[in-house]
């Protein structure tokens, strides 16, 4: 189904049915409102102003849509900040308090906001949790969008203070976990413990480390609160949260979607496009400038699918320009279609576009919506009408598990921005990386945390689980699946110590080698690793490893060992290119009994069910690789630029 973000307070209330019909009559089905409400729902301080509240969820009910509320606790008042000015949160980075006036300013610390927040999210539960037009509620609204996720807060380090008290139980344990002989910076108590910002030069990579755990459990301990008060007075209802990628946020998305019933997704394919392509040569980017990259939403709908292994929903659809990008180009023609019916063929059960109006004030007034400032129909229309009809003619069967599982860890997100140790080291980048050639191998994958079961599963890849636990080390050794572990693993003790014994740690059980040095490289200074008949680039991150009664695989340009096997597990010592991934991973799906249909450019393959989806990016057609006997059931062999096809077989 389709669905739109909706502000009834920002319109006259005699343009409401008006709204609401015409929604309708485009196909849409669901309204998400209310999560920038707070001032309009309590105006002072424990005064409540439901009326136009009531009228407005009566209205979009009546015409026959399904309302989406959400807990308003993204945008706090200014009466709230005023009487309360601890609540906002300081920049870690220049230790300036960040102000009201925008939106997020909040710490997730702070007694008085988890108070205010807790008490907002209960009279809302209250009121509105057996309103029969309301079939579900969003919790806040983007979490730790704007690096929100740290503060450097007095709340913050009070409540870091107490959380290490209890993991340690007592400061002597803390000073020798952490290795605090080092540098003289033993504590004699956990009241001496400071944030670990602004210092002269780089702080304990512990401590650091212990602060991102701590602050990533605070966003759960927040969003847990609110999803248990709806659940305890909105009973029926699901609940979900609109997520932004974890690598912007900076916490652990796989704890906090655990208490929902499905996560959800803010799809935004130029904006990001525009920022994670900033480096890219214009001849490079130009192809995609106005239609995103074709595995940025792939990667995107995959992660958001794994945080609960359930169908997911974009909750946000850019339908036009955006207006926080760089740069804010148009969508090509086709392209607002083609990545809601991308969404679907990676699990979604429904798209929702933000937003209905373009709005003519205030901070968002260039962001496209459905509709321009003056209710006329924008460019997007059309294609949102044509995509309601062939949703209508079109059933999607349930998701299935792919054949490919990759782990996504956080913690190695985290140790790549603490203890960097070569500019040339990204996790994430590695992981999309990774990700594409799996892609472009014709392949489905599914995101997995740590430690998840993976015995459904053909091939897991993990390109780096930087302090996994044994929960993650049993998983693996139990899969009947072939196992690729990538550079850094096991690279840490849980402290961010080198382990006992040396790396990979706990992973030796699995393949019995030892991480003897490590050496980062500049890209455009690549050493070599051989494998097959071919030589391809070793950059970046290069360990020297000890194979131990391992089976070799590939070689450095020195002959010593960059690749080895132990059984079903394998163990690559350095950061590669895309030719050596695609040749290392297109042999284990032959020994794994996995086909692979290669594909390129902009032309990529998702299976839903007994659906195939056949998605064109590019500007030409392209030859859908159906078997013989295929029925087309949307488009046909022939995929048209910026285009799909969808086939089944049998």
């Amino acid at each position: 189904m389709l669905g739109v973000c909706y502000y009834p307070e920002h319109w006259p209330e005699d343009r409401w049915a008006n709204d609401a019909a015409r929604m309708q009559q485009l196909g849409l089905r669901y309204v998400r409102i209310g999560e920038f409400a707070w001032s309009r729902i309590e105006p002072d301080p424990g005064r409540y102003d439901f009326a136009w509240l009531d009228r407005a969820i009566a209205t979009l009910g009546d015409a026959g849509l399904k309302v989406v509320m959400c807990t308003p606790t993204a945008t706090p008042p200014k009466w709230l900040i005023d009487a309360h000015p601890e609540i906002l949160p300081v920049n870690p980075g220049t230790g300036r308090v960040r102000g009201f006036g925008s939106r997020r300013h909040y710490d997730f610390s702070s007694p008085a906001w988890l108070a205010a927040a807790r008490t907002i999210t209960e009279v809302l539960a209250k009121r509105y949790g057996d309103n029969p037009h309301i079939v579900g509620w969003q919790t806040d609204n983007e979490l730790c969008c704007h690096d929100t996720a740290l503060s450097a807060s007095p709340a913050a380090r009070d409540g870091f203070r107490a959380w290490l008290a209890e993991r340690y139980g007592s400061i002597a344990a803390l000073n020798t976990a952490w290795g605090n002989v080092f540098w003289a910076m033993e504590y004699r108590s956990f009241d001496e413990i400071a944030l670990p910002v602004a210092a002269v030069t780089e702080t304990s990579p512990a401590h650091r480390m212990a602060w991102y755990r701590y602050a990533s459990a605070a966003v759960v301990a927040f969003h847990d609160d609110a999803v248990a008060i709806l659940r305890a007075h909105a009973p029926g209802r699901f609940i979900t949260h609109n997520f932004i990628p974890m690598h912007e946020t900076g916490v652990d998305n796989h704890a906090v979607a655990a208490s929902l019933d499905f996560a959800s997704y803010d799809n935004y394919p130029l904006g990001r496009a525009d920022l994670a392509l900033a480096d890219m040569a214009a001849e490079d980017f130009r192809p995609w400038m106005r239609t995103g990259h074709p595995d940025f939403q792939a990667v995107l709908f995959d992660q958001t699918r794994g945080l609960t292994g359930r169908p997911f929903w974009i909750m946000e659809q850019q339908p036009g320009p955006v207006n926080w990008a760089r740069h804010n180009p148009r969508p090509a023609p086709g392209m607002v279609r083609l990545w809601s019916w991308e969404a679907f063929a990676h699990g979604a059960s429904v798209v929702s576009f933000f937003r209905w109006r373009q709005v003519p004030f205030a901070q968002e007034q260039m962001h496209a919506g459905l509709l321009r400032p003056d209710s006329t129909e924008a460019e997007a229309w059309p294609e949102i009408a044509r995509l309601a009809a062939e949703l209508n003619d079109i059933g999607l069967p349930a998701p299935t598990p792919a054949p490919v599982a990759m782990i996504v860890d956080i913690e190695a997100q985290w140790l790549s921005a603490i203890e960097q140790q070569g500019a040339g080291y990204d996790y994430t980048a590695i992981l999309w990386a990774w990700y594409g050639v799996l892609r472009r191998l014709g392949l489905d994958v599914d995101f997995v945390a740590p430690g998840a079961d993976l015995s459904a599963y053909r091939l897991v890849v993990a390109p780096c689980l930087a302090m996994p636990t044994s929960d993650t080390v049993t998983q693996l050794r139990d899969t009947p699946a072939m196992v690729v572990i990538g550079p850094r693993s096991g690279a840490k003790t849980r402290d961010v110590t080198i382990p006992d014994g040396l790396a990979p740690g706990p992973l030796k059980s699995l393949v019995p080698v030892r991480v003897l040095s490590v050496e980062t490289l500049r890209p455009d200074c690549p050493g070599s690793i051989s494998y097959g008949n071919a030589d391809h680039a070793s950059t970046r991150w290069r360990e020297a490893i000890d194979p131990g009664t391992t089976r070799i695989l590939g070689r450095y340009e020195d002959g010593t060992p960059a690749l080895v096997r132990q059984g079903r597990v394998h163990y690559l010592a350095t950061l590669t290119d895309d030719a050596f991934l695609t040749a290392f991973l297109a042999d284990l799906c032959s020994e794994a009994a996995i086909p692979v249909t290669p594909v390129g450019g902009g032309f990529r393959l998702r299976r839903r069910g007994n659906l195939t989806f056949a998605i064109n990016y590019g500007d030409t057609p392209v030859l859908a690789p159906a078997p013989d006997g295929a029925a087309f059931i949307l488009g046909d062999r022939t995929v048209g630029a910026r285009d799909l096809s969808i086939w089944t077989v049998g």
